[in-house]
């Protein structure tokens, strides 16, 4: 019988071990649809390897400045992406959680670069993947309107440009995938983007911000590297956080038992630190699993943010059923791995659906050291089709999750 133990605000709590985040293996989901699954000991399905952590002698582009394009790519957006600012329409505007100085928005006062001259014409999709190269703190000059950038080619990070590489709309900008192509990648184990040590899975560096941006059709289907995944924003190793910022409609591959994160895909972190995910938004997103987020062997910490109508679409969980090809769990967020932490802070997430596990958050430590903690938060409306411990939520960790002030139901 699925549990259904929660209808109001749960105010009980268990003590639970410092935070980490999310990591990689899931449980084997119960064939039987709507009864829990078991909770003994899950298979590790395979997870990313490094490959060989060796310098590359790939040639990195140079600086530049100035890197607006002639060809018209931006337009005049038919969604406003944020207030100018923004910061006022995105995220729960009710989440009142404190932000740590590591994950608030990055000064972009003094800019590296900009995109664009003044006008939308000048902020196109060659602009935005050579300002990203070049890496650096980049700002956009697109005019006073909100403009959509039409990416006609995925935005990648060169691991020797940094080491800090901020992508700042200041609430203005969209990047659309077109429905075609993954918008943004980091991966510091790629050599086609340049070893730049000799311990790639573990670097502290590109470190990787994106702020005041709208993040809109963006599509890895197909994608292979590292296991794929991430339609937005795919990311492997060095640091990454996101603020103020806002992803619609992303995609990636329907099936797989661990491939997923419709928007955000993040395996690796330096030194085991959290992805902050602060005051922004998730809607419409579709994978595999983790219709907003996921990741294998990696920490977040989700601050006062939104995910809202988000699905995870695969059949058969993971490991895989026979005769299925997997998936299905984590209709907001799928986290998978060993020791790791999630924390959801001052967040909503609603409306967000699994096919199999975890209508809202899928969680499994395949060691059973990590630790889940929701508080100031709600959780409502997250139908599990298959299997899940809590409404919504399905969970294997250390002890029990710890739930403080948070409505789940």
């Amino acid at each position: 019988m699925r549990l259904r133990l929660f209808a109001a605000v749960v105010a009980f709590g268990v003590a639970i071990p410092a935070l980490t985040a999310c990591g990689p293996s899931v449980p084997r989901a119960d064939p039987r649809a709507g009864q829990p699954a078991a909770s003994g000991t899950d298979p590790d399905p395979a997870s990313p390897t490094a490959g060989q952590d060796t310098p590359g002698g790939q040639t990195t582009p140079p600086a530049r400045t100035g890197l607006g394009g002639p060809s018209p790519s931006a337009s005049a957006s038919p969604k406003p992406p944020a207030s100018p600012q923004g910061v006022r329409d995105t995220g729960n505007p009710t989440g009142r959680v404190s932000v740590p100085a590591a994950a608030q928005a990055v000064d972009t006062s003094r800019p590296t670069r900009t995109i664009g001259n003044g006008s939308p014409a000048s902020c196109t999709s060659t602009a935005v993947v050579r300002a990203i190269a070049a890496g650096g703190i980049i700002t956009f000059d697109c005019g006073p309107d909100p403009v959509t950038i039409q990416m006609a080619a995925t935005a990648k990070v060169r691991n020797a440009n940094g080491p800090k590489v901020v992508l700042d709309g200041g609430g203005k900008v969209t990047l659309s995938g077109q429905g075609k192509r993954r918008i943004l990648y980091m991966n510091t184990c790629d050599p086609v983007q340049g070893w730049t040590t000799s311990h790639c899975n573990d670097q502290d560096h590109p470190q990787l911000t994106v702020q005041n941006l709208t993040f809109a059709d963006g599509d890895a289907t197909g994608q292979r590297t590292d296991g794929g995944g991430g339609g937005a924003v795919f990311v492997r190793g060095g640091r990454f956080k996101v603020v103020n910022s806002r992803f619609v409609d992303n995609r990636c591959d329907r099936t797989g038992p661990d491939l997923g994160g419709a928007a955000l895909r993040v395996l690796d972190q330096h030194d085991d630190q959290p992805v902050y995910v602060v005051n922004s938004t998730f809607t419409g997103g579709s994978c595999a699993n983790g219709g907003a987020l996921s990741s294998i062997g990696v920490s977040w910490v989700v601050l006062n943010s939104v995910l809202r109508d988000n699905e995870a679409v695969g059949d058969g969980a993971n490991p895989a059923r026979a005769g299925t090809p997997g998936g299905g769990s984590g209709g907001a967020i799928y986290c998978d791995g060993d020791r790791f932490s999630l924390r959801v802070a001052g967040t909503v997430i609603e409306g967000n659906d699994a096919k199999e596990g975890g209508g809202a958050i899928f969680f499994v430590s395949n060691n059973r050291t990590g630790t889940l903690r929701i508080e100031n938060s709600t959780l409502r409306r997250n139908p599990s089709h298959g299997f899940e411990t809590y409404p919504g939520i399905f969970y294997l960790g250390s002890g029990k999750p710890t739930f403080a002030s948070a409505t789940i139901r």
